[in-house]
Parts: structure tokens; C-alpha cells; sequence
């Protein structure tokens, strides 16, 4: 085996890919596990490795540089297929560069939309603390009355409970996707603004190709669009707008715990929605 050479710096790593490609391209008679005859080594051995290495030659697979018999055949018939007649040339590339985030960080209409979803999002997650908090209060209610409960009041008022956490959950998850529609539908709004005013400021530039930044190594500053399409854009969108949160994806605030002499056969009705920011009150 040849000794290995040191790699100068940096280029180590497209060495050990070379390396890798090589490795995988080699006969299989050039793997480790292959007998090779090394004059003067083993005279009584010497006159076997020969022929051993001859048969071995013989096993051998075909190299990857032999082609297939079917190739040639498939070359033939790719050669049959008529020309397609000439069509009309590409213009020449006049690139202009953009940059997305960039652009978005400095919109009056995108910072409106993230503030909001994000100001839902807040509200949505401290309304689940509050609602797990109840949750959390009335097992613990049920557990220091189950000594003094009848059985069957008992058991009612375990399912009022699971009732309770089975519906708050489903509310929780419907306003959860409310708010993905209303910032999807908002981020539309704003993309389908953006790239008409990217067209109408390539269109002014005569720029017929149009590449996001963070793609391009390098540029000279005249190719960059940033700047002028963020002043159109904020010219052209300044807000976006979002509609409120529905009043009914509200959760009903915990019905109070009954009375532990009350009869068991007594069904609460579901909670009344209440308007934004005020407590529900239950429907007795």
C-alpha cells in the first residue's frame, strides 16, 4: 500500500471525498482482502500466488468503465428521435438581487401581523394556564369530598369534569387553528403585495431576472433592489387587515362545584360564552 501523502490545509475534506469516490469506483481485485504475489517473498509459495491471482482475475466483475450490452442499443434509439425545430432564444440575463428578510424586518405590515399573532398567541397560551389551573382545583375538590360523597354523585361529578376538560380542550384547539388561518391569510396578503412591487421595480430597472441575496456570494452594490422595493413596499402596504377573534372561541369560565348534599342525578348545562375579556357564566 502507498504511503499516504499530507494534505495541505483546507483541503482535507475534498481529499477524503475524492478518496471516497475513488474507493467506490475501484475493481473489487483492488480491495484489502484480495492475495497478491510479492516477488521474493515465500519461495515455495511464491509459484501458487500467481496462478491464484490469474483465477482471481478471472472472477473478476467487469469494470465500471465497460458498458452494458444494452447501452449501445439505447444510444441507437435515443439517436432516432427527431430534432425539435429552432425556438427562440433567452434574453440576455440583466440580474437584479432582493433581500426578503431584510425587506420584512423593515415593513410597517409585516411588524403589525407578527405583533397581533403573537399578542393572540400570548393571550391563547395564558388562557390554558388559567383553564389547567381549574382543572387542577376541582380534582382537587373531588378528592378531599370523596369520603362524604355518595358513590353515584361521585361518579357525577367526575364526568361533569371530563366533559368540562374534553370541551375546553376542543375550544383551545379551535382557537389555536383560527389563529394559523389569520396569520396565513395575512402572510399571503403581504407576499402577493411584495412581489408585484418587486416587478414593477425590476420592470423599472429593466432587470428581466430577479435573485434572492442570501443565494448570491457576491455583488456590486448597483444589483441590489433591497432598498428601493422596501420604500415602495411600505408606500404601497402599510397594514394588513386582520379580523378580530371570533367572541364564541372563548372558554366558558369552570362551573362552580355543587353543593355536597345536592342530588346526583342533577346535570349542569354547558357554560354561556362570554364576551372578550369577562368571565362566562354557567347555565344552571
Amino acid at each position: 500500500m502507498p504511503p499516504q501523502r499530507a494534505h495541505a490545509p483546507g483541503t482535507a475534506p475534498l481529499a477524503a471525498a475524492l478518496c471516497a469516490l475513488l474507493v467506490a469506483a475501484a475493481p473489487a481485485a483492488a480491495q484489502p482482502n484480495q492475495e497478491w504475489f510479492v516477488p521474493g517473498q515465500g519461495g515455495g509459495q511464491g509459484g501458487q500466488r500467481p496462478a491464484q491471482q490469474q483465477g482471481q482475475q478471472q472472477q473478476r466483475p467487469p469494470q465500471q468503465g465497460q458498458r452494458p450490452p444494452q447501452q449501445p442499443g439505447g444510444a441507437a434509439a435515443r439517436r432516432d428521435v427527431p430534432p425539435l425545430p429552432p425556438g427562440q432564444p433567452p434574453p440576455n440575463p440583466v440580474i437584479g438581487v432582493v433581500d426578503v428578510p431584510e425587506i420584512q424586518r423593515d415593513s410597517a405590515a409585516f411588524n403589525q401581523v407578527r405583533e397581533e399573532i403573537e399578542r393572540r398567541r400570548q393571550r391563547l397560551n395564558e388562557d390554558l394556564q388559567r383553564e389547567q389551573n381549574n382543572w387542577r382545583e376541582q380534582q382537587q375538590q373531588l378528592a378531599n369530598q370523596r369520603a362524604g360523597m355518595p358513590p353515584e354523585q361521585l361518579r357525577q361529578r367526575e364526568r361533569d369534569l371530563q366533559d368540562r376538560i374534553t370541551e375546553s380542550q376542543r375550544i383551545f384547539r379551535e382557537r389555536s387553528r383560527a389563529i394559523e388561518q389569520v396569520a396565513q391569510g395575512a402572510l399571503v396578503e403581504i407576499e402577493q403585495a411584495l412581489g408585484s412591487i418587486i416587478r414593477q421595480v425590476a420592470a423599472s430597472r429593466s432587470v428581466n431576472m430577479v435573485l434572492p441575496r442570501p443565494l448570491v456570494i457576491f455583488n456590486d452594490p448597483p444589483f441590489d433592489l433591497t432598498a428601493e422595493v422596501s420604500q415602495q413596499f411600505n408606500r404601497a402596504l402599510r397594514s394588513v387587515s386582520i379580523p378580530p377573534e371570533a367572541a364564541s372561541g372563548e372558554v366558558a369560565a369552570t362551573p362552580s362545584p355543587r353543593p355536597a348534599g345536592s342530588g346526583g342525578g342533577a346535570q349542569q348545562g354547558p357554560a354561556t360564552p362570554a364576551p372578550s375579556g369577562q368571565p362566562a357564566q354557567p347555565r344552571r
